[in-house]
């Protein structure tokens, strides 16, 4: 994978630490790149601008939320949590440019991905073991320096509500082109043929180019009754209309974005009985986890209206699992500290937002079951439909 021109000037890392007591600087002082006594400086890639970055657009918010709270009970080690950001518009070559000046010019100690774009940046962040959170991390699992709760989701649980739908044919749905969202599509097409369903190849929808109407009458003449969405919002409800306005008869849709509150004013009528799979808490389920969730989002991400977004929490899971790698690393953290420490972390559950998970077998072991929750009819709310459906049908 190319990376942009141009040398990634690093600063050394080093594991000693002064002998100042922590009582008289608030944190030790440490060499590490981006550890000062005062603060630990990260790194933030943000899908933040071009085709489909809508869907992330409360990502940040999420971010800020949890490094709020964090610093507001004193920090990770007595250390407040600051972060520099950059855009890659979910491009690869971009993301090359600012995963290069985040390590290199800011001297970040980490980064978080909030963007599909990361296999520019890829080879940079290995070479120099820069830790990595983030969101559509699965290709790079085996990277000993790359962390999620959940690499490999197994599409295997959503073939299976398709199935006790009543589905057959699954018209795969993405919005654009993109190498790695096609790519996506086909792991959902093979996983879905694995148990019985017939399945399309990924269907490429442009807004400015593809006409709703016409790829709905596609759908019909290859015979599909349910679909799966790999788009925005905004495009599957295009395409939904447009479904029923040729009387597609569809058993289920389901998508793969959209699971947010702040949508369902403007697309709740047009994406009403639309289902998404969930392995977090569903916000409709409620508990001490999601208040706590909310009142961060309240209190340090105002801006945001509702705070029930599917990728504000998702992002804010990806940062709590950052600090969570930063607090077993210890007072004097070093980036190889880091790593060691989180892949030991055998119970990480987000403070209770997710079922428990082993991160040192994530990159092995898919997770096997999610929630279900469905727009209702009248299109102004979500309710869960199914608390647990499983890979195994077994288990569903």
């Amino acid at each position: 994978m190319g990376l942009a021109a141009g040398a990634v000037v690093l600063l050394a890392v080093a594991a000693s630490c002064s002998a100042t007591p922590e009582s008289e600087k608030g944190a030790t002082a440490c060499g590490g790149p981006g550890v000062g006594v005062e603060q630990v400086k990260l790194g933030l890639v943000l899908f933040d601008s071009g085709a489909a970055s809508a869907a992330l657009a409360s990502a940040r918010a999420g971010v800020d939320a949890r490094i709020g709270l964090a610093n507001a009970a004193g920090g990770i080690h007595g250390r407040k949590v600051v972060y520099e950001w950059r855009d890659d518009a979910g491009d690869v070559s971009r993301n090359a440019v600012v995963g290069e000046q985040l390590v290199g010019r800011e001297g970040v100690f980490g980064v978080l991905m909030m963007t599909g774009a990361y296999a520019g940046s890829r080879d940079t962040m290995l070479a120099h073991n820069i830790p990595v959170t983030g969101l559509q991390l699965w290709e790079w699992a085996e990277d000993q320096n790359v962390f999620s709760e959940r690499f490999q989701a197994s599409p295997l649980p959503i073939g299976r509500y398709i199935q006790a739908g009543g589905g057959h044919k699954v018209g795969i749905l993405t919005t654009g082109s993109a190498e790695a969202t096609l790519a996506a599509g086909r792991v959902y097409k093979d996983a879905l043929t694995s148990i019985g369903l017939a399945a399309t190849e990924p269907i490429s929808f442009v807004r400015s180019v593809d006409s709703p109407a016409q790829l709905a009458q596609r759908l019909a003449n290859a015979g599909v009754d349910s679909l799966l969405g790999l788009t925005a919002p905004q495009d599957l409800a295009d395409i939904v209309q447009a479904a029923r306005a040729v009387a597609l008869p569809l058993t289920s849709t389901v998508s793969l974005t959209g699971y947010d509150h702040g949508l369902l004013p403007g697309l709740g009528a047009k994406l009403a009985g639309v289902s998404f799979p969930v392995y977090t808490m569903p916000f409709e389920a409620g508990g001490a986890a999601l208040d706590t969730y909310r009142g961060a989002m309240g209190r340090f991400a105002p801006e945001v209206a509702d705070p029930d977004q599917q990728f504000a929490l998702q992002a804010y899971i990806e940062t709590d699992l950052f600090l969570r790698g930063l607090e077993a690393a210890g007072g004097c953290p070093t980036r190889e500290g880091f790593i060691g420490a989180l892949r030991r972390v055998s119970d990480y559950d987000a403070g209770g937002l997710i079922e428990p998970v082993d991160l040192g077998t994530t990159a092995t072991v898919p997770l096997g079951c999610y929630a279900f929750v469905q727009i209702t009819g009248t299109g102004d709310a979500f309710r869960i439909v199914r608390p647990r459906v499983c890979a195994d049908s077994a288990s569903s």
